[in-house]
């Protein structure tokens, strides 16, 4: 994934977590979301049809589509008042791709191939959270998923994105370590801090 795209992949993150945890009202997140998508399917079809039969560049652009189809399935979501239930089994699908993208990355054996691990596995755990939320009734789960996808727009997206754009250097194993302690981390905050503080509000609603 280019340093551009994922700039904007944790722009678009950022927005739909805050969107998640009510500090964005209403659909005002879903422009970004078709902007974003827009962008993550477009790139990729040029890097497709630009490829001349490069293997590697043509299985690196094929992971921005789950990007791109996300965010568009979002918007439309948004601006037809769809039922969120498809979108939340094709999170799931996006799951188990995620998953291969990773062990490509890894099985690569290099810096860069470790950090873009770590960066699958945890858009993984993010995808999933969204179908959960979305298609198996854990409601209850939105604001922890808010608050993971609020996260994971920084340090998935904004801060390697910036590191790749300017101090490629810089992406290195000790950053996927970074990137995997911070988020583990977080992520084990919010279950006991934003996620339980949601569900007691549910079970005392009821």
């Amino acid at each position: 994934m280019g340093a551009t795209g994922l700039l904007y992949v944790g722009a678009v993150l950022f927005m739909n977590g805050c969107s998640l945890l009510g500090w964005v009202k209403g659909k005002a997140h879903a422009p970004m979301d078709l902007f974003v998508g827009i962008l993550q399917v477009i790139t990729p079809l040029y890097l497709i049809f630009t490829a001349h039969g490069d293997t590697a560049q043509i299985l690196g652009a094929s992971g921005l589509f789950l990007f791109g189809f996300t965010y568009l399935y979002v918007a439309m979501n948004e601006f037809f008042n769809l039922d969120g239930t498809g979108l939340g089994w094709f999170c799931f699908y996006v799951v188990l791709a995620a998953l291969v993208y990773s062990y490509f990355n890894f099985r690569d054996a290099n810096a860069s191939g470790y950090v873009f691990g770590v960066l699958w596995l945890s858009w993984a755990y993010l995808w999933w959270l969204f179908w959960m939320v979305l298609s198996m009734g854990k409601a209850a789960w939105a604001r922890y998923t808010g608050a993971v996808c609020a996260t994971q727009g920084i340090i998935t997206g904004f801060v390697p994105a910036l590191i790749l754009l300017g101090e490629p250097s810089y992406f290195t194993t000790s950053l996927a370590i970074g990137i995997a302690v911070a988020g583990a981390v977080l992520d084990t905050i919010y279950i006991f801090t934003v996620k339980r503080g949601q569900e007691e509000v549910a079970s005392t609603a009821h």
